[in-house]
């Protein structure tokens, strides 16, 4: 092979690179990086080598992904929360609409501190209240 068709390791070594050369083309820079990475990593730290970095690269993925899942879990929690919320007030809006008419038996104060109360409402509560026309 020519020169310019000999990967990065034979080039590195400076010898010409064989037919049977088991780094593909493509891959060949690539695989020199790896193949220094994991001698220097061999070289700092002569029993884990690069297998250290691999073990610690894996277990920031594994907090990382539960984080994610607990995050995902407050998001959906607050989404329910806030949904519920606005369930609320549409229904204090539709009572508010429905209570324009307040009952004239009221004083204004008593109608400063019940605003959207109407009649009906004061009769279903009064009604729930009795029993055989006894208040309890």
């Amino acid at each position: 092979m020519s020169n310019s068709t000999r990967c990065a390791a034979c080039k590195s070594l400076r010898r010409r690179c064989s037919k049977d050369c088991q780094l593909p083309l493509h891959l060949r820079a690539v695989a020199v990086d790896c193949m220094s990475f994991e001698a220097s990593s061999r070289v700092e730290d002569p029993v884990y080598g690069s297998v250290r970095i691999i073990s610690q690269l894996q277990e920031q993925i594994i907090e990382a992904q539960s984080e994610l899942v607990k995050t995902k879990g407050e998001i959906a929690f607050h989404n329910a929360q806030q949904q519920q919320q606005m369930q609320q007030l549409q229904m204090i809006h539709a009572i508010a609409q429905e209570g324009e008419d307040q009952p004239s038996w009221l004083s204004s104060s008593q109608q400063d501190l019940f605003p959207n109360i109407n009649q009906q409402q004061l009769e279903d509560y009064n009604y729930s209240n009795t029993f055989c026309g006894f208040e309890f």
